[in-house]
């Protein structure tokens, strides 16, 4: 049974979908107004693990991230720019969904966006009016009155009379309640506008990503995901209005991913240590972002440096080195201990079930394969052949492959990997005439040229990296 740690209770629970075998999940996406960051990069790769390893678990999941692309930011940037905000937002989108693919995230089932979801936006705004959980103002914007919900404020934990101490009514504000949220704005000079029959304007940020969910997954859902900064205001929003349009539970369990810091720090433009996820990409392979959020609580901050990057890089290393082919022409170890080593494999992959299961425990799901990993180097020291090591590097692959990682060996010219034969070769003989200096020489060497080279009972192996 899967348990899965709720925001809303603050416990784990047991997972239960509506529907049997199927999982509605919804998370939220990006505002698409700049290039995508490492942070963003973090949140996509959590919910792809989520999501990978509840199909691998048998579960049909129906996952829809969508894309803000009307936003104050937007506006402001097209401004700028001197630009249409429809059209830069649209550019950023296909620059996203270019950095998922490189980062090897899976394609949602749906990617709604705001400027195409407006009719029924009005449509959900109106029935909440005529619900009496909103009121539209006079100077053209409609505020949900959250005191019509008794239980605002359930994620959160908040209290309206503890939020209300520290709120204020803006001058161009009509709130009745300073905790009041917009669900549509009128339309300042300059900005893009809908016809509404509140007149011309926008909708806010909640209403839009409630409306794009019951859109594409109806009135209830199974998950709701998103960074822990989006608990409030947003989705503790979206669950006021979704559940006083419905009258149902809006989603049974919300996931919340912690935030990347950097050298310690939030990233943020204000500190200037913004990193694009086209800049990391540049530099470092996308294993290494997945590795990262990988090696700790999803729920936790991830700290991103130089040396957990570089942690990571070693980590991909080994496994890597376990999955490269043995060689077929070695006698192989014994039918008993060959057929360990696949029973250590398969009790490894019970171990990483056991642990993904546990609200996606992937630090202790890592520690399985690293256990399938010393297995398989022990096997190959002691001589085990190609067709011995290959059901334990079967299952290896396939739990590597539910964490979405690719393991693609790193590669060199022909003529580097010609100049690399030679001098592994003349090491050789360097070690066989007992010329110690010199085989260290070319080691080093190799090493320099960004090869690491194993030495075991079936000879001399090496890789890139």
């Amino acid at each position: 049974m899967i348990r899965i740690y709720n925001t809303l209770t603050r416990k784990k629970e047991d997972f239960v979908t509506l529907e049997p075998n199927i999982v509605k999940m919804y998370v939220c996406g990006v505002t698409v107004y700049n290039d995508a960051h490492v942070g963003h990069a973090m949140s996509a790769l959590v919910f792809d693990v989520i999501r990978r390893y509840l199909e691998y678990r048998g579960y049909n999941v129906k996952h829809v991230m969508n894309y803000t692309d009307v936003d104050d930011k937007i506006i402001n940037r097209a401004n700028a720019l001197g630009e249409d905000p429809l059209a830069l937002s649209q550019r950023y989108i296909a620059d996203y969904n270019k950095n998922l693919s490189d980062l090897n995230v899976l394609p949602a089932t749906s990617n709604p966006q705001v400027s195409k979801t407006m009719p029924l936006i009005i449509e959900f705004i109106q029935g909440l009016i005529r619900k009496e959980a909103a009121y539209a103002a006079p100077n053209g914007d409609v505020y949900f009155s959250v005191t019509s919900e008794e239980d605002y404020g359930k994620l959160s934990g908040r209290k309206i009379e503890d939020m209300q101490a520290g709120a204020r009514i803006e001058v161009e504000e009509a709130k009745v309640h300073p905790m009041d949220f917009a669900l549509w704005k009128a339309a300042k000079p300059g900005e893009i506008f809908w016809e509404s029959p509140w007149g011309k304007g926008r909708p806010g940020w909640h209403i839009e990503c409630s409306a794009m969910n019951l859109a594409e997954l109806g009135e209830q859902i199974d998950i709701h995901g998103g960074g822990n900064d989006l608990i409030f205001p947003h989705h503790e929003n979206e669950i006021a209005q979704s559940e006083a349009y419905t009258g149902k539970e809006f989603s049974r369990y919300w996931i919340h991913n912690g935030m990347l810091q950097i050298g310690g720090e939030k990233m943020s433009k204000s500190l200037g240590n913004i990193v694009s996820i086209q800049d990391f990409l540049a530099k470092r392979d996308a294993d290494v972002m997945r590795m990262l959020v990988l090696s700790g609580s999803y729920r936790a901050p991830l700290i991103f440096t130089d040396e957990t990057q570089d942690a990571a890089e070693k980590s991909l290393d080994r496994l890597r080195a376990a999955l490269r082919a043995g060689r077929a022409d070695l006698g192989g170890l014994s039918l008993e201990a060959a057929s360990a080593l696949t029973s250590q494999a398969e009790a490894a992959k019970q171990s990483f079930i056991e642990a993904m299961d546990d609200d996606f425990n992937s630090p202790l799901a890592l520690a399985a394969l690293y256990e399938i990993v010393k297995g398989i180097n022990t096997a190959r020291d002691g001589g085990a052949n190609a067709a011995q090591l290959q059901p334990a590097q079967t299952i290896l692959r396939e739990l590597t492959d539910v964490l979405g990682l690719r393991l693609a060996e790193k590669t060199g010219s022909s003529a580097d990997e010609a100049r690399v034969l030679a001098l592994i070769e003349e090491r050789n003989q360097a070690r066989k005439d007992k010329q110690w200096a010199r085989s260290d020489q070319l080691r080093d060497q190799l090493k320099e040229m960004g090869v690491t080279i194993e030495d075991g009972k079936g000879g001399t192996t090496w890789r890139w990296g």
